[in-house]
């Protein structure tokens, strides 16, 4: 893979992609700076071979054009106390101002451009955008891993700008490094979790880790389903209808390849979706007309602790529960003190992005496990076997 160890920025201006799609609260302020602080290493990379930056990025999803809530320049303030330097910004990211700009950055120096997704040819993956772009740089660099799965204009089309000077950064090499370990190089005993509202959005991963996997443990609302195929009675949780059947089909296939496939044994349930519900606790095969299913229970919590601690290796993808409500947190914080517990006494841990993610960096353990995915989506369509066009366009001469 070309990454950016093999290249010398030493004169030229670097235009990376970086994915610093962060959460604003109210006042424009960052609420989670973790895009951006995986993204400094590169940054810093091209600055110390005596390059100059310039940055693009999409945040959010604008609808038609500019709009403040998704404007870059509140990123700027954060970047410049980053790397001890005044960040210019372009308007636009494209046009006169962000060409003379970039003309004039000088080594060392740091342009942010504004938010890709105020043009629609950025998801278009129109050429004529990417082109724009392209004539900003001499190098280009893809350090957007979360962005790696769409084929935008900056993203992949992009590269084919710069054929002989594009390369990844070393959040992408990262990403990549710590999906195939888990995928090719897994020492056993190995435990996936897969939680989260829909099993729609984990069949392929599923089928996938069955040929892989010792242990596979289910949590979060995709469990009803599990557990309505497995002929439960699941009141008013969460269920995709039309996938019992599958998920009927998954429990036949765990059990002929000899994967031990979990499902919450017992659930916390409520009478309503609302933190403020009456809450109970109840057999997730025996849950109460009106009431659903919203965390795993104490029983559930324990036994998927204990597989999880005597694993070797461990992916996690998707919470245990509905964990933004404080009364339906507790599963997802055990499996999260249970994967932390594992690493300590030396598995490999990875945490796949999205909600878990979140979840891990809210509680404090993104450091005590082994790696913490920056892209959800990303990271389960390249373990499902699928090709992704950020990284295609870095590996690939004809793409």
């Amino acid at each position: 893979m070309r990454t950016v160890d093999a290249y010398n920025f030493a004169g030229k201006k670097a235009l990376v992609r970086v994915d610093f799609n962060v959460p604003l609260d109210a006042d424009y302020r960052i609420t989670d700076d973790t895009r951006i602080r995986a993204a400094v290493p590169t940054i810093q990379k091209i600055l110390n071979d005596g390059g100059a930056v310039i940055l693009m990025s999409h945040l959010g999803r604008p609808k038609a054009g500019p709009e403040e809530k998704y404007s870059l320049r509140h990123l700027v303030d954060r970047l410049s106390k980053e790397f001890n330097t005044t960040v210019k910004f372009a308007d636009d990211c494209v046009g006169p101002e962000a060409v003379k700009l970039a003309q004039d950055l000088q080594p060392g120096e740091i342009l942010l451009l504004e938010n890709l997704r105020f043009h629609k040819a950025e998801e278009k993956g129109d050429a004529e955008f990417a082109r724009a772009l392209s004539t900003l740089g001499d190098v280009y660099v893809n350090d957007a891993f979360g962005t790696a799965h769409r084929e935008h204009a900056s993203t992949a089309v992009i590269a084919r700008y710069f054929p002989n000077d594009k390369v990844m950064g070393y959040v992408m090499h990262a990403e990549l490094d710590n999906a195939r370990r888990v995928m090719d190089n897994a020492e056993r005993p190995y435990t996936a979790i897969m939680g989260g509202a829909k099993i729609s959005d984990k069949i392929l991963i599923i089928e996938k880790l069955m040929d892989r996997v010792d242990n596979l443990l289910i949590g979060g609302g995709m469990s009803y389903t599990f557990v309505k195929a497995d002929g439960g009675q699941i009141g008013s949780s969460l269920v995709e209808e039309d996938k019992v059947e599958l998920a009927s089909r998954l429990i036949a296939m765990a059990r002929e390849k000899g994967v031990n496939l979990m499902i919450p044994v017992d659930s916390i349930i409520a009478d309503e979706f609302s933190n403020d519900a009456n809450v109970d606790t109840a057999l997730s095969h025996h849950i109460k007309p009106l009431w659903m299913g919203l965390d795993i229970g104490p029983n559930a919590r324990e036994m998927y602790a204990d597989v999880i601690r005597n694993s070797k290796t461990i992916l996690w993808n998707g919470p245990m529960g509905v964990f933004e409500m404080s009364n339906f947190s507790v599963g997802t914080e055990a499996v999260a003190e249970a994967v932390v517990d594992a690493t300590r006494r030396g598995a490999y841990s990875l945490i796949g992005g999205g909600d878990s993610a979140a979840a891990v960096n809210q509680l404090g353990y993104a450091d005590r496990v082994s790696y913490v995915s920056t892209g959800g989506g990303a990271l389960l369509e390249y373990m499902e076997g699928k090709t992704l066009p950020g990284v295609a366009a870095i590996e690939r001469d004809d793409y």
